[in-house]
């Protein structure tokens, strides 16, 4: 980003608002062409982080190269034929300059893939490396080629130059002559989905300088060249970010792109970041960019050249954001915002040619653009991300659980105090054991003092089933368990890996218990020793769920579950399995976590608060008596 800023200042400084202004449009062609080359990035990163082995990342590399390099051929012979009228619309003082930029994109399509290879590999040094190698060739060959006289040719001469040296620059290690294991359908949607973001993106970026060079005379376009080169700063920052989680996420599995940290902390450095560029530009006086860029960089009027950097900015900002997020979409699903921001970009083109009196103009129909792009863009991925859960893949069976026979809820209640009642919450209780070691269900007034008893630990718990929940005695197999969910509480989450199936949490049990407390790991090889034994006696595992089709989660019970899995035989033939089930079920917190369910959570925990079970249970008891 230095580098850059450093050419952007060099070369306004030596060849003024004019050949400044021509020379970025000139820039930009090869900007807006890069849609290709991004899209060619992001599709092999995703499918090469995507691929186990090395002969799969070769296999998937060498399909994409083979792509880019006809892409970027097509592109540059297309440039060269139209020569004449590109250069016309942009108003060149030289047609050439057009042919010189078509060298440097039959090279930049294909660098593209190279660059996703290493991206999707995570060798995010060597790609910083690459691109600090482009930037600086640019910068070196640029100001060389002025001072011996070129100019504005030598600028276009120096980035062709720059992008071939980055291109062979990047070294990839294929290995192998593996077939390429994508299916061809799979290609065409990935590739079209990438470059229609990329489309999009690169028309909205840099539209307005394409346009501005059309429609203004040279020095006032190359005054927002200037002002276009502190948003492409702003967004480069959001593309390292971009670059760096990119890969994290189309690599990991649902559950771990469920957990927002990772696009929560992307969001947070390109806002941060960016805002304080944008408020640093409100506050800068403008002598400094005349002192940086050369005298003649002075907008004229009532708006300063400050001014328009700090709307820009705040443009730039407000769209990285947005960019942000339907990367993060697009790492793991075909993601439609794509051509939401597609027909955006081409509302901002339309907007920007009924609306060009002047630069302020222009950059304010960018922004209020970009605003309305965003919430677009944020409002149905913000609603998605509060109202999704954690899902588990169905099972292979269509009737994953059997129903044995319907039980009471107080029957449940029981088993859930056989459970619990070693807690000291009922420790000036013990008295009333009984209730629980030899249950008469049939009788009122001891089921309404479990449900008292229970209700001293656990009333916000039990109050959040949903009240239509009916209870059942379920049978359940070793072929089942990947249809149950572990609820994901701390210890759990250290082992499960992003899965909390049953069987996912026993094999982090197994092989990552070093992450563990060593008192946690005892107690679950107790339970599993305890387990092996005839006279073992434990409480039922309560599951809740949906239907008998649909994955269940464990309410009460993890221990005992992964201990029965993890006991050598497994013994889960020693464990009985209640489940209640509900149509509304998700609306539940404890089955479906999301940030709506734990809301309403929070309002019922509330709503409890003045209630006093342990009193609740003193009238029940004087009732009793």
């Amino acid at each position: 980003m230095a580098i850059n800023l450093a050419y952007n200042i060099a070369i306004a400084r030596f060849l003024g608002p004019k050949g400044f202004g021509h020379a970025t449009v000139v820039y930009t062609i090869l900007t807006l062409l890069s849609a290709l080359t991004l899209a060619f990035q992001i599709i092999s990163a995703k499918v090469v982080a995507q691929q186990p082995t090395l002969e799969g990342k070769s296999a998937v590399y060498r399909f994409f190269h083979r792509g880019a390099w006809a892409c970027g051929i097509i592109v540059a012979l297309g440039l060269t034929i139209f020569e004449r009228p590109v250069a016309d619309y942009l108003n060149l003082p030289d047609v050439s300059l057009v042919a010189l930029i078509a060298i440097g994109a039959a090279f930049y399509v294909p660098l593209g893939t190279r660059r996703g290879y290493i991206q999707g590999a995570c060798g995010f040094r060597a790609l910083a490396m690459n691109m600090i190698l482009e930037q600086a060739v640019r910068l070196g060959g640029s100001l060389t080629l002025i001072l011996m006289g070129m100019g504005v040719r030598g600028v276009i001469v120096a980035n062709s130059a720059a992008i071939a040296v980055a291109y062979y620059a990047v070294r990839v290690k294929t290995q192998g002559n593996m077939r390429n294991p994508l299916e061809r359908s799979y290609v065409i949607r990935e590739t079209c989905q990438s470059a229609v973001f990329f489309a999009g993106q690169m028309l909205i970026n840099n539209c307005g300088i394409v346009m501005v060079n059309h429609y203004f005379a040279a020095k006032e376009a190359g005054l927002y060249a200037a002002v276009a080169m502190v948003g492409r700063v702003i967004f480069s920052l959001s593309q390292a970010v971009v670059n760096s989680t990119f890969p994290l996420v189309a690599g990991g599995d649902e559950e771990e792109r469920r957990d927002l940290r990772v696009i929560a902390t992307s969001l947070m450095l390109v806002l941060g970041t960016g805002t304080a560029i944008a408020l640093g530009l409100c506050i800068a006086p403008s002598s400094l960019w005349t002192h940086l860029f050369g005298a003649e960089f002075k907008a004229s009027g009532h708006y300063s050249i400050s001014y328009l950097l700090a709307l820009y900015a705040f443009a730039t900002v407000i769209y990285s954001l947005g960019a942000v997020i339907i990367t993060f979409e697009m790492s793991y699903k075909i993601a439609n915002t794509s051509y939401v921001q597609l027909a955006f970009s081409g509302v901002l083109i339309a907007a920007i040619c009924f609306f060009h009196s002047n630069l302020r103009e222009v950059v304010l129909v960018q922004l209020a653009l970009m605003v309305v792009l965003f919430v677009f863009i944020a409002v149905p991925f913000l609603w998605n991300s509060l109202t999704g859960g954690a899902d588990l893949a169905h099972g292979p069976s269509d009737r994953p659980f059997r129903l044995i026979r319907r039980v009471a809820e107080d029957e449940v209640i029981a088993e859930f105090l056989k459970s619990d009642f070693h807690c000291p919450e009922f420790r000036d209780y013990k008295s009333m054991k009984w209730l629980i070691e030899n249950p008469h269900f049939e009788d009122v007034e001891e089921n309404a003092k479990r449900k008292a008893l229970l209700f001293i630990r656990h009333l916000a718990l039990w109050k959040e089933l949903p009240t239509d929940t009916e209870w059942y005695e379920v049978e359940v197999g070793h072929a089942d368990l990947e249809n149950i969910r572990i609820f994901p509480r701390a210890q759990w989450r250290k082992v499960a890996r992003g899965s909390f199936s049953a069987v996912e949490v026993a094999e982090g049990m197994r092989t990552r218990k070093h992450l563990l407390e060593d008192s946690f790991v005892k107690k679950i090889h107790a339970m599993s020793e305890c387990l092996s034994h005839d006279a073992a006696d434990f409480a039922a595992v309560i599951l809740i769920g949906v239907n008998e089709n649909e994955p269940v989660t464990v309410l009460d019970g993890n221990h005992r579950l992964t201990a029965a899995i993890l006991a050598s035989p497994p013994r889960l033939r020693k464990l009985r399995f209640l489940c209640g089930l509900s149509p509304h079920m998700t609306e539940c917190c404890w089955y479906n976590s999301n940030l709506v369910t734990l809301f309403r959570y929070g309002r019922n925990v509330l709503s409890h608060a003045v209630r006093n079970p342990e009193s609740e249970l003193a009238r029940v008891l004087r009732d009793a008596s």
